[in-house]
This record gives structure tokens, sequence and C-alpha cells, in this order.
């Protein structure tokens, strides 16, 4: 009699220790700490192949780990196995070296055996970018004002203040759908999450011909972007009266939209100028995003 109560006595431990690590698994989260830089953009702190320290973006519209041609002047860990050609949003006919495999430690987390492109651009005083997919059905929490990124499995508790909006997700790039008033008519439209891009929102060819942005928005000035192979696209900034994402609202907010072949910048893009301005959740399936507004939230925009 004893001995089987003692066998029930372990069964319910095991059980027990079990269920614990169950929990802790459930539960357990990553803080990363970033910087915001100068230029809107998330660096974060990064050793690869437990060598070469590194500075890298966090990219929400991107799909691989990139290193620049100047990083890799200092890098001396990687090894390429082959050029490939490749495509970016500004333009086709680019070409890039290809790494293989490599190792690649942010915070306490830690990936094997992961490719690595090479590119001309990535954000200023960055080394090079990733993206979303290293945090593959993770919810992914940004923080622009303790300057934390938190990796976990399950949604925050408290998601009081934020509102949800929904996303397509494709390709690796999450899409949500904005609002532009201008006087008494509102234009939606849907829109890239792009934390690469410095400025507050692009407007796609199509969109702004079709609403005649050039006529309805008074032009401010003219520049010119590179994307990250070089390419060169002109550029006007206006004023837009008014912009929301669902009940939330940006006033007088500085835009742009493209000067030249209509066809050529496909996608609106909604840049770091703006993110930065709210607390960001991104749940495990990429299916919605949450946004609070955080004490950025009336802070002068960058001239980009």
């Amino acid at each position: 009699m004893c001995l089987k109560k003692y066998i029930l006595v372990i069964f319910l431990f095991l059980c027990v220790n079990q269920l614990s690590a169950q929990n802790l698994n459930t539960h357990q989260k990553y803080l990363i700490p970033f910087k915001l830089t100068a230029h809107n953009n998330i660096s974060i702190k990064g050793v690869l192949n437990k060598k070469d320290t590194i500075e890298l973006m966090f990219h929400l519209a991107a799909s691989s780990v990139t290193l620049t041609e100047e990083a890799l002047k200092r890098v001396k860990s990687v090894s390429f196995d082959r050029t490939d050609s490749v495509s970016s949003w500004g333009g086709a006919g680019n070409t890039s070296r290809h790494s293989k495999s490599n190792d690649l430690q942010i915070g306490e987390m830690t990936w094997k055996s992961i490719p690595i492109w090479e590119n001309k651009n990535s954000g200023p005083a960055t080394d090079g970018k990733f993206g979303l997919d290293l945090f593959k059905d993770k919810v992914v929490s940004i923080d622009f004002e303790t300057l934390e990124l938190t990796v976990s499995l399950e949604l925050p508790k408290n998601i009081k203040g934020y509102h949800k909006a929904s996303i397509n997700y494709e390709n690796d790039m999450m899409f949500v759908e904005g609002a532009s008033e201008i006087g008494t008519k509102v234009f939606k439209n849907r829109f890239l999450i792009h934390s690469g891009y410095a400025g507050t929102i692009l407007f796609d060819d199509l969109f702004s011909s079709t609403n005649k942005l050039s006529e309805q928005l008074k032009t401010v000035s003219e520049k010119q972007l590179k994307d990250s192979y070089g390419n060169v696209l002109k550029t006007k900034k206006a004023i837009l009266p008014s912009f929301s994402i669902g009940s939330l609202k940006l006033d007088d907010i500085p835009v742009g939209f493209f000067d030249g072949a209509i066809g050529r910048q496909k996608m609106s893009i909604l840049g770091g100028d703006v993110l930065k301005r709210f607390n960001i959740i991104i749940d495990a399936n990429r299916q919605f995003i949450y946004l609070k507004p955080n004490r950025l939230i009336k802070t002068a925009y960058l001239d980009v």
C-alpha cells in the first residue's frame, strides 16, 4: 500500500512539473533593446557567427537578413557561395551575393544556419537589416517609449487603449488600410508597413494619379529617394490635412508621391515617422496589428 502511495506521489509530482514547464514555455518572452535612430529606423545589435558585432535595422517589410557592401568590408566571418539577380521595390535588374549558412545572435535569441544577402543600402548607421521572418509564429511588441522589442508566444494581457486593425500578410509584407481626408473627400487605400522608410507616407502611382494628388495637395518640396540597390526615384512632398487608421488620426501630415512613369511605384507606404508615434503589437498569425499612441505622437515630423 505504501509503495502504491509513493508511486502516486511521484506521478503527481511529474505531472505538476510537466504542467509548469508548459506554462513557462507558453509565457516565455524575450526582451530586445533597440535604438531609434535619427532616421526613424529601429537599430538592434547582433553578433554574427560568434565573431562580428553588427547593427541591424528591424525592417517590417523585409524577408531576409542582409548586409551592406560597406559593412562587409569590415565583417570577415561571412563567405559567399553565389551571386543572384534580385528585385527591389525601386526596380529590377539588381544583383546580390548570397551566403548560405550563418549563425546570428540577437539578445538571448540565436538562429543557426541562416542565409545572408548582400545589398548596397540600409538605414543610416546600420550594417544591414532583418525582418519578421525571424520571429515566425511569435507575437512581436515594439515599445518606442522604453525602446524595447518583446518577442512572445501570446498577446500581452493588458492591451487596453490599443486600436486593433486587420492586416493583410502577403509575401512576408504587412498591409493595413488607411484613410486620407482632403476637404470633404475621404480616400481609402492600403499601405505597406515599412519601418525601413524614414518618412511618413508615400502614395503609389496609381492612387496618386487616379485621385489627382498633385492638383489637390500643395507641393512643398521635391527630392530624390534611393532604394537598397541604388535605384533613384523622384518624390514630391505635400501636406495632407488628415490621415487615419481606424479611430487613430494624424493631422497636417507631410506625405510624398512619386513623379515619373505611372506604375513604377506599385505600393503605398507607411513609414517610420508614423510608426514611431505608436506602440505596436503584431499578433503571431500576422492577422492583426494593435496600435496605441505614445509620447512621440506630437513630435515634429522629420524632413525626409
